[in-house]
């Protein structure tokens, strides 16, 4: 589980358009710098570390298109 913020280190910016609206700042952890991505429309918020930002970047348009499609995970998950 991801630790909360210590401190927030960089100035939040926010990215938008006509699906989804969120803020980005770098934030200070016990486990070291993490970027924080927030969703000001639903609430939702995640810390990512330097290995799963870099992660991103080896995924392909399928892989996110694969995410949009089930974005809460799968419908049948717990059934």
């Amino acid at each position: 589980m991801e630790q909360h913020p210590d401190a927030v280190t960089g100035q939040p910016f926010v990215l938008a358009n006509e699906f989804a609206e969120v803020v980005v700042r770098k934030v200070q952890t016990r486990n070291g710098v993490r970027l924080q991505i927030a969703d000001r429309k639903g609430g939702r918020e995640v810390l990512l570390d330097p290995i799963e930002l870099e992660a991103l970047t080896w995924s392909t348009p399928e892989t996110f298109s694969e995410l949009l499609r089930t974005p809460h995970g799968p419908e049948n998950d717990g059934q």
